[in-house]
């Protein structure tokens, strides 16, 4: 026909041929998505840190205008400061989770003491700021549940056989997840104290 015969060997060339090409196609679609997943992981830690800097931004006016009204409450004020100062240095994902516990932990204090000022709650600058870190709250853990949705797509691909053969000779690594600490996330749950 096209005076090609085909004889054994020309077939197990074909086959081996097809079976080449299948296997560069596989590495090539593995690697690109791996990599797309990879751009969204760091798409999504970006818009939590963007949200953490709002926060982190935040608080020293919050702290000033609580100064305002409850001077003699130093100590909450310190430790919203420190837990501040830790989350303003961490640079992993599993530093800055163990920070933010820790900040969230030393606001819902501050918040609790302010109970104990009716004047502080009813300043409008302290209303306006606790409206501002309840939306950023809120943004935080969007952009968490979106961060870790996309951990969860990548290290999936990553361990599943046979990408996980693509993942290791491209070096790919599995990511954290940003989550609270099982103890912070049992107290957050329960009602906060306010002792007069």
């Amino acid at each position: 026909m096209f005076g090609l015969e085909l004889t054994l060997p020309v077939i197990l060339l074909l086959v081996l041929g097809v079976v080449v090409v299948a296997g560069l196609l596989f590495v090539w679609a593995t690697y690109n998505s791996l990599v797309s997943l990879r751009v969204r992981v760091e798409e999504a830690w970006s818009d939590i840190t963007v949200q953490l800097k709002r926060r982190l931004d935040l608080i020293p006016n919050l702290i000033e205008t609580v100064k305002g009204y409850a001077a003699h409450e130093s100590g909450v004020l310190e430790n919203v400061t420190k837990a501040r100062a830790q989350a303003m240095q961490a640079t992993s994902v599993e530093d800055t989770a163990a920070a933010e516990n820790q900040l969230e932990g030393a606001l819902k204090s501050l918040f609790a003491v302010s109970e104990s000022y009716p004047d502080l709650k009813a300043s409008a600058n302290f209303v306006e700021l606790q409206k501002e870190l309840v939306d950023t709250e809120d943004k935080i853990q969007a952009a968490r549940r979106f961060y870790n949705n996309g951990v969860m797509q990548l290290n999936n691909k990553i361990q599943l056989f046979p990408q996980n053969i693509v993942a290791k000779m491209f070096n790919f690594d599995n990511r954290a997840f940003f989550e609270l600490d099982e103890t912070e996330q049992a107290r957050a749950e329960q009602p906060v104290e306010v002792k007069f």
